[in-house]
């Protein structure tokens, strides 16, 4: 009944109502069983009194309902001690998953054991009610001044992690419940929304408001903003003026008066869609700043750079849509660039193996380690888009544009890597022929002088070599 009124009661009370109607109805079979109430039943029967019958098959009604009782009091007295744990608000909401477990392991004993308390309308009001617990306790976690206070305070960050950890909670126990139920091997024929209305519910909200502070933690980084190439000055005031007006929707909404962790307050689903439709035009006019500014910019690394300062809203649905069209043009520009490198080391390959003047090398660095500099500046071009590109939508992975400029990518790192592999194969020869030739020279050596002063043999080979 207090589930039926919207009490939320929570598993003591059902605890407390079976100890209250097992002592009520002791009391009354007590009663019954009274010597003034059997001669009371004597003298009607002496009588022949109509009363007789009803009163004996109350009699046992109260007999069956006292059994019940009294069992399923007896039962449920095992679990109190979890049950206490459960709605403990002093007690960790991360050390709640740990009584999961050893609550439905109990509850599963009791459902193959009892007599009367193992019906499915006794096991949704007490998973109910145990839901009611779970419920009440993220609420004491994180409730809606708190989550307000933290988005005033600029930590929205905080408030998302507690609403993920209240969220995985109620994961955590319809997790349980469903493992229980197997083990059960499927007894408990309960359809979920019996069980789990309210959870769900709870687990809604709670996704809906981690959509808020996610939103705001991405919004939030547009105050920093600053976009170069001949439009910048223009698109940075434009990024100034959204964020000022995403300010004016975020303070809005965190000045409603009720609690939004409060699955009653229906309201809230207006609330929320209104600010949900001015972020989608904010996150409209953002797609249009990128388009814009990825027109402006001319070189690849340019774009992307641009993307990186937005790298925190580009997951939006809205945003991400408008960018896949520019995706493409970012594979052709790194297609054309891969084909720009290749070109280049082949040309420089032949100059640095030939010696020549014109080798890309710079003039203080010795040929090996020259060469290897060059390459490794050639790979640090084409890394780096490459693991960007590698980062955009999955869409974007699935086309053949990209495996194509992924095998180029592939294919072009493959012969530059074998190339620095062979220049230092090829100074480790000369290593080994060096040092055989100057090992076999005496350690000292006088000089041809006068006074032939006596001095260490190292060579200017090796001790450039042991350098």
């Amino acid at each position: 009944m207090a589930l039926k009124n919207g009490k939320h009661p929570d598993p003591i009370t059902e605890v407390n109502f079976w100890r209250d109607q097992s002592s009520d109805l002791n009391a009354i079979y007590k009663q019954l069983s009274s010597e003034r109430i059997k001669k009371v039943l004597k003298f009607l029967e002496q009588n022949k009194s109509t009363y007789t019958g009803p009163f004996s098959k109350l009699q046992k009604e109260v007999q069956i309902a006292r059994s019940e009782s009294n069992e399923n009091f007896r039962y449920l007295e095992t679990l109190m001690d979890l049950f206490n744990k459960l709605t403990d608000e002093t007690q960790e909401l991360a050390d709640l998953v740990d009584v999961f477990k050893p609550i439905m392991h109990t509850i599963l004993l009791i459902w193959t054991y009892s007599q009367y308390y193992n019906t499915p309308a006794r096991l949704v009001v007490l998973i109910r009610e145990i839901c009611n617990a779970i419920i009440n306790r993220c609420r004491g976690y994180i409730d809606g001044p708190t989550i307000f206070g933290f988005i005033a305070g600029e930590e929205a960050k905080v408030a998302d992690a507690k609403l993920a950890q209240a969220l995985d909670v109620c994961t955590q126990f319809k997790m349980c419940y469903f493992e229980y139920k197997e083990i059960s091997k499927n007894q408990w024929k309960i359809t979920t929304n019996a069980l789990f209305v309210r959870l769900d519910s709870f687990s809604e909200r709670c996704q809906d408001i981690m959509h808020l502070t996610s939103t705001i933690i991405q919004f939030s980084a547009l105050q920093k903003i600053e976009i170069g190439s001949t439009k910048g000055k223009t698109l940075t005031a434009t990024v100034e003026q959204i964020f000022q007006e995403f300010t004016q929707a975020q303070n809005q909404f965190t000045a409603i008066s009720y609690d939004i962790m409060d699955i009653e307050k229906k309201e809230f689903d207006d609330d929320f869609y209104k600010f949900r439709q001015r972020i989608k035009e904010l996150e409209r006019r953002i797609a249009s700043i990128l388009t814009q500014g990825f027109d402006d910019s001319d070189t690849i690394i340019g774009k992307f750079k641009l993307l990186d300062s937005f790298a925190s809203l580009l997951n939006r649905p809205i945003i991400q849509d408008e960018l896949e069209k520019k995706h493409i043009v970012l594979l052709d520009l790194y297609k054309q660039d891969l084909k720009v490198v290749g070109t280049l080391f082949m040309e420089g390959k032949a100059l640095v193996d030939s010696s020549d003047e014109k080798a890309p090398i710079f003039k203080n660095l010795p040929p090996i380690s020259g060469a290897l500099n060059w390459t490794n500046g050639l790979l640090e071009r084409i890394n780096e888009p490459m693991e960007k590109l590698s980062m955009l939508s999955q869409s974007i992975q699935d086309r053949e544009e990209f495996k194509d400029v992924q095998k180029l990518y592939i294919s072009l790192c493959k012969n530059l890597k074998e190339y620095n592999k062979q220049k230092v194969v090829q100074w480790e020869h000369g290593v080994e022929k060096n040092t055989e030739d100057q090992l076999n020279k005496f350690l000292l050596y006088r000089e041809q002088t006068e006074i032939g002063f006596i001095r260490v043999n190292f060579d200017p080979v090796l001790v450039r070599l042991l350098r």
